[in-house]
């Protein structure tokens, strides 16, 4: 072999070592998704304190600001009054104005809602709160969750609430249910997952759009008590409250959850994690942020209220007590 070709061989073989030596690992990517995206909720104030701030709001004519009457029902002038519920739950009764928009498009159903606030509206404040995060992570900050749904608007649709938490004081004398403290929760790695984009706007849509689309599966309350063991659990309450009404055995308490102060490490991105707060509103929001930056968590359905009701009641938490009284229209 001459000269010129061994030169012209090490010439060729030297860029191509270094470049396979500086190509990114999958790992790579999926870990800078989790990490572009964590800059850019930062950066644009939507870690999960501020996105708590006045998320919800009750079936009452000082929260929500403007109710009107009107013949044929109440609506809401100052607020867009969005419906997730399926078409046939809503034919049998919704807020007068209110627009029926599935879960999966509440993106796209709202493209245009940008001049007033926008109230989710679902059976009982649950599963709105997987819209309503969602819309607040889209730039829809003022975006708002009915307090309990048509549950709490109308005593016509109470029983959605009230027939589901007949069991709300189970946990009252179950060994399961205990009043020690917290186990100090676990440092934890990152979630990873892939992304199209290298840009946080970008992969914040995608996440939202996969979320959306997996929809919302609570876990039932009674289950979870039954053996808890079997689960990774976090209760989203003050410590005084995790401590005086009890909790499952085993759950850690995070409270707060944030990037900023990586609070958020305490959280097992390898396991399914069951979140749960009073009512299972606020666990359906913070668990929808959760997914939305890779983790896989789940809201225990109706929480508190499905265990130690009348605790929360006589303690005037967060507690279903009655309808507002707020009549409704019916029809598509």
């Amino acid at each position: 072999m001459n000269k010129f070709l061994k030169y012209f061989l090490i010439l060729a073989i030297v860029p191509a070592l270094f470049f396979s030596s500086c190509k990114k690992t999958d790992d790579d990517v999926t870990t800078e998704s989790f990490t572009t995206l964590q800059s850019y909720l930062v950066d644009n104030d939507l870690d999960l304190p501020k996105l708590l701030d006045a998320w919800t709001a009750d079936a009452k004519l000082t929260r929500l600001g403007g109710i009107v009457d009107s013949a044929a029902g109440y609506s809401i002038p100052t607020m867009y009054v969005v419906d997730i519920r399926s078409a046939a739950d809503f034919a049998t009764g919704h807020i007068k104005d209110a627009v029926n928009v599935p879960l999966a498009g509440i993106i796209d159903g709202t493209t245009s809602m940008t001049d007033k606030p926008i109230l989710v509206v679902c059976a009982t404040g649950q599963t709105a709160g997987v819209a309503c995060m969602s819309l607040r992570l889209s730039g829809f900050s003022t975006a708002k969750v009915l307090k309990f749904g048509m549950a709490g608007w109308n005593s016509q649709f109470s029983g959605l609430w009230t027939t589901a938490i007949a069991n709300g004081n189970q946990a009252v004398g179950n060994a399961n249910w205990v009043t020690t403290a917290s186990p100090a929760p676990g440092v934890f790695t990152y979630p990873t997952f892939s992304s199209t984009s290298s840009d946080g706007a970008t992969i914040l849509k995608e996440r939202i759009t996969a979320v959306l689309a997996a929809g919302f599966a609570p876990v039932d309350a009674g289950t979870v008590l039954t053996t808890p063991a079997n689960y990774s659990i976090v209760n989203y309450w003050p410590e005084a409250d995790y401590l005086g009404f009890g909790h499952y055995n085993g759950a850690v308490r995070i409270n707060p959850i944030t990037l900023v102060n990586d609070e958020i490490k305490g959280i097992d991105p390898s396991k399914e994690t069951l979140l749960y707060c009073y009512t299972g509103m606020t666990s359906s929001f913070v668990t929808t942020w959760l997914n939305v930056l890779g983790y896989n968590t789940k809201s225990i359905k109706f929480g508190g209220n499905n265990l130690v009701y009348d605790n929360l009641l006589a303690a005037q938490k967060t507690c279903f007590k009655q309808a507002a009284g707020f009549p409704f229209v019916t029809g598509k």
